[in-house]
């Protein structure tokens, strides 16, 4: 019950928000009705709005919609980790003081609300589709992630621009990561090969974290680093190659995202 009452709350929000812009700003108000006033949840407002952003010549948006409403409706945590996500952005971006910005624009929002369908059809054995699907998000939203990869909810992907998330990637809940951050393989390896990346973990830009290893939970990982081993949990590492140089502030940077190293943060 609970669950679904934060995601009824966040869909009344979205709702209030909506028509707060169609007033201030009327030339907006047609495209505000069709992506959100018009629709009866927000798993109908989602599956819209997605399907209006993948569609192409090859796969109709109207195609695309099924499939993801299909998927919320045999798998409504997929909507809740939708929640969970736009919430986790309005905390901790502080651009952001309404839910509808992330959902509406955000390519970050977009590319990991997209790639949770193509996970879903992934779990299916409908693999083909899965990766057509992977396509589609890597050259539109300008973000790779693999269909097979498992990321948790509250995830809070800033800007977005090329990230990399490797076939056997591991990110649990709570986590925060900047553009041109990869959790990708050291070369030619088969099997278990990507980073497992606890809860809690904030991931600077253009970090390289490389390799089957695990960044632990409530750790820190500095801006251009290059990671290729275990960090430990609440710990803060940086460098090339990355090296521990302290500990974060709060048990959870992820929520924090203070990016300064220990002897400067605040």
């Amino acid at each position: 019950m609970e669950n679904r009452n934060n995601i009824e709350s966040s869909w009344q929000r979205l709702i209030n928000e909506a028509e707060a812009f169609a007033k201030e700003e009327q030339i907006l108000g047609s495209f505000l009705y069709e992506t959100i006033l018009s629709h009866s949840s927000l798993q109908e407002a989602l599956s819209f709005h997605l399907a209006n952003k993948l569609s192409s010549n090859t796969l109709r948006g109207m195609k695309v919609r099924e499939i993801a409403q299909e998927c919320y409706a045999s798998n409504p945590d997929i909507v809740l980790a939708c929640v969970c996500d736009l919430n986790a952005i309005l905390e901790r971006d502080a651009a952001v003081d309404s839910l509808i910005v992330p959902f509406l624009y955000f390519k970050g929002f977009h590319a990991i609300q997209a790639y949770r369908i193509s996970h879903w059809l992934w779990q299916k054995d409908r693999k083909v589709l899965a990766l057509h699907f992977q396509g589609i998000i890597s050259e539109l939203f300008g973000l790779d992630i693999h269909p097979a990869a498992k990321i948790g909810c509250g995830l809070m992907v800033d800007h977005g621009t090329s990230v990399v998330i490797g076939e056997t990637a591991v990110v649990d809940d709570d986590v925060s990561m900047l553009h041109e951050v990869t959790l990708g393989g050291t070369g030619k390896s088969h099997g278990d090969r990507h980073p497992k990346v606890r809860k809690g973990v904030l991931i600077g830009a253009g970090a390289k974290i490389l390799g089957n290893i695990e960044i632990g939970e409530g750790a820190k990982v500095g801006a251009g680093s290059v990671v290729l081993n275990d960090v430990p949990p609440h710990s803060t590492v940086v460098g090339v190659p990355a090296k521990v140089v302290g500990d974060p502030s709060c048990q959870f940077p992820s929520r924090e995202m203070n990016h300064m190293l220990p002897e400067y943060e605040i």
